[in-house]
């Protein structure tokens, strides 16, 4: 075989990877050398299309947001299916979890970081991208209303409307400040990469006017008290991200006022990451009292002056203030104005956030998808269908139910109804069909319909909301990819669980959340974790798992290499302290 008829085939091969991919194989086949990489993805994972199907008019998915959901929705769609569209203000992904990080210079914020061109570029088929913000949805004509945020003198009229016919809200959430006095005139929020740029150099003002001459000592503790409020993840993560910044690199350049910093967390509950395990809870606290970090529990923010932070003291009834130089704000999330206005459309003006079924898509209204923090899925409830569930198993009529009738629909109520699993997880059962035990724990040769609702009666109570966390806005924008695919074949197999209202089956599986676990840095190189199987871990060994965990999370070889590269950085010749 020549020369050129070997490069040929090669060339042939080598079409659908990725550039990286390329290279990874030629450098193997000319040196010999083995390369290890987890999670490759090729570029397009999806099977071909039809010839006749391009025929046909396409149907647009309109996609609002570049965040964790609709990133992960964009990464796995057929972009050759739908004409595709993406509205954001912001023309880049964020991988959020390392904005504490970002804030004291660990990590620079183009680290983490991913252009949404970049990643949207490798899909097959065209995708479009406006850098705008969408103002409002109008649910009646199926069309949105974007305005771009770029505020100079270039020509051009900076409104526009966009159609759809399949519309995906992914526009994430908002701080939530209660309504507090004060809170968006004096306080940082902690929530995109402009806030982290923005903590980082007020951070340095801080120090840089606390050794100003003729202050007096408490004019320089009040600008050197940095309080946060809230003592969630990230509320914890930024204080221990600010301690080591102080203890590692501040303190050796501001050593005349080392010893009047303070940093305070305040928590309305009675524990810091009260989400976690309490054994990391507990851990946690230990560690932040043994780093001098002051920890006020059951402790509610009634106010925020330029000043001041008033609280009142739950268990006492008083009210007390302490100053501060900085305060960071870090409570929760709230719903965005355009998703409450939409919410108002479509006849859920009374909840407080948008509310789907268990396949993602927008309650009351046809054609429109909600994934991540802006939306909650409303579970279905089981005892709404218990008459129908019997009435399907019951297949002579009988009026009773024996075992093996229902066997026959135990698989599909799990998958329908995931609290049914989780029930039997809570309370050691190893079946379903423990449920139509006596009272007595004896086995029941068949069950009548009261005997049937009263052994489902407490399942419902296993119902829970998802975290509005990253892993979950991931999954169910991969879960909504994958259903946006297989649309048409799915019209001809639906893979979905029996209708018990009904004849047929669903398209689609509901979608199910698998929880992989939690980190949570402390600080000082060391993170506990909260793992799968009941498994919390904490000290040195858990930080380098966070290293590596997050590391391979990353959206792009790019963003994986820099912040690799900014933590070594940070081991050998520590943060930057200058204020840029």
């Amino acid at each position: 075989m020549t020369i050129l008829s070997f490069l040929s085939r090669a060339s042939r091969g080598f079409q659908g990877y990725t550039a990286c991919s390329k290279l990874l194989i030629l450098c193997t086949l000319s040196s010999g050398g083995l390369v290890a990489y987890s999670e490759s993805h090729p570029d397009t994972g999806t099977p071909g299309v039809d010839p006749n199907q391009k025929e046909l008019k396409k149907k647009r998915v309109l996609v609002l947001g570049t965040g964790w959901a609709a990133t992960s929705f964009l990464k796995d769609l057929d972009a050759s299916l739908y004409d595709i569209q993406v509205v954001s203000p912001r023309n880049y992904f964020a991988f959020t979890p390392l904005l504490p990080s970002v804030t004291c210079g660990t990590v620079e914020a183009r680290s983490i970081v991913e252009p949404i061109r970049n990643i949207v570029k490798k899909r097959r088929g065209e995708v479009n991208f406006w850098e705008a913000e969408c103002l409002k949805i109008d649910a009646a004509n199926k069309k949105v209303l974007c305005r771009s945020k770029i505020e100079n003198n270039l020509v051009g009229n900076r409104e526009f409307s966009l159609e759809y016919d399949y519309l995906v809200v992914a526009v994430g959430a908002q701080v939530n400040t209660f309504n507090t006095p004060g809170v968006e005139e004096n306080c940082h929020f902690l929530k995109e990469v402009e806030d982290c740029q923005k903590i980082r150099r007020t951070v340095i003002d801080c120090f840089e006017t606390a050794i100003l001459p003729h202050l007096t000592e408490e004019e320089r503790k009040r600008n050197l008290h940095f309080v946060i409020v809230g003592g969630g993840p990230t509320g914890v993560e930024f204080a221990a991200e600010l301690h080591d910044f102080f203890e590692e690199d501040l303190s050796n350049l501001y050593s005349t006022v080392k010893d009047l910093v303070k940093i305070t967390v305040i928590q309305s509950g009675d524990h810091i990451l009260n989400t976690y395990d309490e054994r990391i809870s507990s851990f946690a606290e230990q560690k932040f009292n043994r780093d001098g970090i002051d920890v006020q529990t059951g402790c509610r923010v009634v106010s925020v002056s330029d000043k001041e932070v008033t609280m009142k003291l739950k268990a006492k009834g008083e009210v007390c203030s302490i100053p501060h130089g900085l305060v960071v704000w870090s409570t929760g999330v709230g719903t965005r104005p355009v998703v409450k206005d939409f919410m108002e459309q479509i006849g859920q003006g009374n909840r407080r956030v948008l509310a789907t079924d268990e396949w993602l898509r927008v309650k009351g209204y046809k054609d429109a998808y909600a994934i991540g923090d802006c939306a909650t899925i409303d579970q279905r409830k089981i005892m709404e269908d218990i008459s129908s569930i019997f009435k399907a198993a019951d297949k002579d009529n009988s009026g009773t139910l024996t075992v093996r009738e229902f066997k026959e629909v135990i698989d599909d109520m799990i998958i329908r109804y995931p609290q049914v699993d989780l029930y039997l997880q809570n309370n050691h059962l190893s079946g379903v069909t423990d449920l139509l035990k006596d009272p007595d724990g004896h086995d029941r040769e068949e069950v009548d319909i009261e005997q049937f609702k009263l052994a489902f009666s407490h399942v419902d109570s296993q119902m829970k909301s998802l975290p509005a966390t990253a892993q979950v806005a991931a999954q169910q924008g991969a879960y909504l990819s994958r259903c946006f695919n297989r649309q048409q074949q799915s019209q001809d197999n639906p893979e979905g669980p029996r209708r018990f209202r009904g004849s047929g089956r669903h398209k689609f599986r509901p979608f199910r959340y698998k929880h992989f676990g939690q980190f949570a840095p402390l600080g000082g190189d060391q993170a506990a974790a909260e793992l799968p199987g009941d498994w919390v871990s904490v000290g040195h060994s858990t930080q380098w798992l966070w290293y590596s965990v997050y590391a391979s999370k990353q959206v792009s070889w790019r963003t994986r290499m820099l912040v690799v590269s900014d933590w070594t950085r940070r081991f050998i010749f520590g943060r930057d302290s200058s204020r840029i």
